[in-house]
């Protein structure tokens, strides 16, 4: 299977260097369980993409995982999320969210979500 290459602004790169220095714990919570590929898949972390930066990325699947913090909630926040989600769709990405409170609390539900999510795009690519 080709990967499609997606582009991306070189810009964002030391930005994204300096995210994986300070991961939020939920991101390192659910780091610890998807590096050295632990779901048969290769994630990437703090990756940029098109315009953004996101929290996990699968080039292979082309699959991302956002962690939403608690400013993903405040106001205005999430029409943006959804703006961005849209875009990075429109290049073929599939993006699935979770709150960091769901990695922090329901990490067993939050990575059977994952693995199903990799066992459909793996047979429906």
């Amino acid at each position: 299977m080709k990967r499609k290459i997606i582009p991306y602004n070189p810009d964002l790169v030391p930005i994204a260097k300096a995210l994986r220095n300070n991961m939020t714990f939920g991101e390192i919570t659910l780091w610890r369980e998807i590096k050295g590929k632990k779901m048969g898949v290769r994630f990437s972390r703090q990756i940029p993409i098109d315009r953004c930066i996101v929290d996990f990325y699968c080039k292979d699947l082309q699959l991302v995982i956002e962690i939403d913090g608690a400013i993903h909630f405040e106001e205005g926040h999430q029409e943006k999320d959804a703006i961005r989600q849209k875009r990075l769709e429109s290049l073929g990405v599939k993006v699935i969210r979770f709150s960091d409170l769901d990695v922090r609390n329901n990490l067993g539900w939050v990575l059977e979500d994952i693995g199903n999510v990799i066992g459909e795009l793996k047979t429906h690519p």
